[in-house]
C-alpha cells in the first residue's frame, strides 16, 4: 500500500507512470506506442523493453506471463541478481527497437521476475542513495592514479550487488588497477563503460538553445555523425559556437532538416551563374532555400541594385542567356519597375531652386514682455 501511494503521488497513475501510448512520460527515450489500442497487441510477443537509470534500456521476456502494462516497476533478471527497471513499451513495437538495439545473441534476453515489491524498492532506494557520493570518491581514487579519464556517472544495480561506472576518455585508459581499488572501497561488482559527449550530455540532461529539452535526453538513442556539409546545405553560418550544442560537439538538430534543404536546392540555379540583362549582369548574392527565391546583385562582393526573383525567373533568364537574348531586367515583364523619365534642368523657371528668406523675430527682453520684472 506504501509503495502505491507512493507512485499515485509521483505520477498520478494507479501502477507507476501512465499507460496510455500517449500519455505523460518521465522517462527518457519513451517511444510512441501507436499500437497500444490495437487488439492482441500485448499478445504477439512476451518481449518487454524495460528502462533503467537516464538512457539505459533493456529487453526481456515475460516468461511468467505478467499482466504488464506501460509504467509498471519490475523486478529483472541480471548477472548476478536482479535489477529493477520500469516497462516503457509491450507489444509489437518491442520487435522494431529490439532490430535498433543490435544485440549479438539471443543469451541478451533475460528475464522478468516480478512486479517489483515493497522489499525490492527499499533496496533500490538504498542503492541509489549512494551513487552520487560513489561517483565523487571514485573520482578521487581515479585522481591519485593519474589517469586521463573523467567517471561522470555512477548506477547501482536493483540489488545494491553491481555498479556501472561510465566515464569519458579521449585516449585508451588502463583501469585495471582502478577496478581493483574500486572493488575493495565499495565491495561490490564493477563494471566500467566508456560512453562519448553525446551520450554524456544525454546521461545529464538539460536545455538548449531553442529553448526545449535536449533531444538525446528526451528521445534520441542512437547517435548518427553530424557534419559541416549539413550546415552548408542549409546556408547556415558556419560559426563554431552557435553550431556545437551543449555537449561542444556539433548539434544533433542540424541533420533533422538537412534532406529537405538538398531537395529543394536542387531546384535554385547555380551560384557561380551570372544573370545577364540589358542594364547590367547580376550575380548571386543570397537564396531562400525553401521558399524558391534568389537575390541578386549587381556587385560580386556587396548588396549593389538587389533583386529578388523565383528560382523559376532565374532558370528562364539562364536559358535566354544561352540563345543570346537578353531581357530588360530580372522581373518579369509584367511586374517591370516604371522607367523614369528624364527631367531637363535647363527647362522651366530657374527661380524654383530659390529660398526665401525667413525674417527671425526679435526676442523681447523679461523686462519688456513683464512690468513685474522691470527696475523699482
Amino acid at each position: 500500500m506504501e509503495k502505491t501511494k507512493e507512485l499515485q503521488i509521483r505520477v498520478g497513475c494507479d501502477r507507476g507512470l501512465c499507460h496510455q501510448a500517449v500519455g505523460r512520460q518521465d522517462r527518457q527515450l519513451n517511444t510512441y506506442d501507436w499500437l497500444a489500442d490495437v487488439p492482441g497487441n500485448i499478445e504477439d510477443t512476451d518481449l518487454v523493453e524495460v528502462q533503467f537509470k537516464h538512457t539505459r534500456k533493456g529487453y526481456y521476456h515475460n516468461v511468467n506471463n505478467l499482466p504488464l502494462k506501460k509504467g509498471d516497476i519490475v523486478a529483472v533478471e541480471a548477472s548476478p541478481g536482479h535489477d529493477i527497471g520500469v516497462v516503457t513499451l509491450t507489444g509489437r513495437l518491442v520487435k522494431l527497437q529490439l532490430k535498433k538495439a543490435n544485440l549479438k545473441s539471443a543469451e541478451d534476453i533475460k528475464r522478468i521476475y516480478r512486479i517489483a515489491r515493497e522489499t525490492d524498492m527499499q533496496k533500490f532506494r538504498e542503492a541509489k542513495a549512494r551513487e552520487h557520493s560513489t561517483m565523487i570518491e571514485s573520482r578521487m581514487i581515479a585522481k591519485g592514479l593519474g589517469l586521463q579519464m573523467k567517471i561522470g556517472d555512477v548506477e547501482y544495480q536493483g540489488d545494491g550487488n553491481k555498479a556501472i561506472f561510465y566515464y569519458i576518455a579521449d585516449e585508451r585508459v588502463d583501469f585495471r588497477q582502478l577496478i581493483k581499488d574500486l572493488a575493495a572501497a565499495f565491495h561490490v561488482r564493477i563494471e566500467m563503460k566508456q560512453i562519448g559527449a553525446r551520450q554524456e550530455a544525454g546521461r545529464i540532461g538539460g536545455t538548449g538553445p531553442c529553448g526545449r529539452e535536449l533531444c538525446c535526453a528526451t528521445w534520441m538513442k542512437n547517435f548518427v555523425s553530424v557534419g559541416t556539409n549539413a550546415a552548408r546545405f542549409q546556408d547556415i553560418s558556419l560559426n563554431p559556437q552557435k553550431l556545437a550544442g551543449m555537449c561542444a560537439k556539433l548539434k544533433c538538430c542540424l541533420n533533422y532538416e538537412v534532406d529537405d534543404y538538398v531537395e529543394a536546392g536542387k531546384r535554385l540555379p547555380g551560384k557561380d551563374i551570372v544573370l545577364q540583362t540589358q542594364d547590367a549582369d547580376y550575380y548571386l548574392f543570397k537564396s531562400d532555400i525553401l521558399a524558391g527565391l534568389v537575390t541578386y546583385s549587381t556587385d560580386k562582393n556587396i548588396a549593389a541594385n538587389v533583386e529578388t526573383i523565383s528560382a523559376e525567373r532565374a532558370k528562364e533568364i539562364i536559358e535566354l542567356n544561352r540563345k543570346g537574348e537578353k531581357p530588360l531586367s530580372l522581373l518579369e515583364d509584367a511586374h517591370q519597375k516604371p522607367v523614369k523619365q528624364h527631367v531637363d534642368l535647363a527647362q522651366g523657371d530657374i527661380s524654383r531652386f530659390d529660398k526665401a528668406k525667413k525674417k527671425k523675430k526679435k526676442k523681447k527682453k523679461p523686462s519688456e514682455g513683464h512690468p513685474e520684472h522691470a527696475k523699482e
